[in-house]
């Protein structure tokens, strides 16, 4: 990579700051304000989160957005809420994560050989981002697979995040039309990188039985054999 193109840590560090989408900035503050009534000792992180993770990762995993009271309060991408009980103890599962839950930025979680990132960067009111504020947060998802150009897996949690990222591989030429693509869970698409799709792991679908801790172990334990069965270039 050239020593102009940005890294890692300062994508991380323009995220944070980003204010490209004004109505999600104004609710990742007033959510920080308001709080829920079991954290009101918390001191919300309130702005866009940054992606997270091992920096030599070769599996990339994709999620829609932070939580409102997950993410948005502790600052770190799948921490704090259910969402991420149950994709953590699926990435424990894997070999992909050092414990298996993940309560707070500081709790000691690590991940191995995989990052965390997502379609949009701040908590959006009903868990929607718009088209738009889509489009505008994808820039932080080409930057990042350009870094992770060696990246073996990318897991898109849910059909919105799917959608990004084949955007993004079309943008780069690695694909030519999305249409060729359906999203179903654990579905795999044979292409480089190899793209696999789940449910996402909100509480709608773990709730109702749409998504279990085994569906996602599953696809988790298949991106680690994918990836065991590649030698690291």
């Amino acid at each position: 990579m050239d020593r102009s193109s940005p890294t890692l840590v300062t994508i991380n560090q323009s995220i944070t700051a980003c204010t490209k989408c004004p109505r999600l900035v104004d609710h990742c503050r007033a959510t920080a304000i308001a709080k829920r009534r079991a954290y009101q000792e918390w001191e919300y992180w309130g702005k866009p989160v940054p992606s997270f993770g091992d920096p030599s990762a070769r599996l990339l995993i994709v999620g829609l957005a932070p939580g409102a009271h997950g993410a948005n309060r502790t600052g770190r991408m799948f921490t704090g809420d259910r969402s991420g009980d149950f994709l953590y103890r699926s990435l424990h599962c894997a070999g992909f994560a050092s414990q298996a839950e993940s309560r707070t930025s500081d709790d000691g979680l690590r991940l191995h050989d995989a990052w965390i990132t997502a379609a949009a960067h701040c908590a959006p009111p009903d868990n929607k981002p718009s088209p738009e504020e889509l489009r505008l947060c994808r820039s932080w998802l080409e930057q990042e697979f350009e870094i992770f150009g060696n990246a073996r897996v990318i897991v898109a949690l849910g059909k919105i995040a799917f959608d990004a990222c084949l955007a993004v591989l079309k943008q780069r030429g690695q694909i030519e039309r999305t249409s060729e693509f359906r999203f179903g869970h654990g579905v795999l698409h044979d292409v480089k990188p190899a793209i696999m799709t789940s449910y996402h792991p909100s509480q709608q679908n773990t709730s109702t039985g749409r998504l279990t801790q085994q569906m996602l172990d599953d696809v988790f334990l298949h991106a680690a054999r994918i990836i065991a069965s590649r030698p690291k270039l």
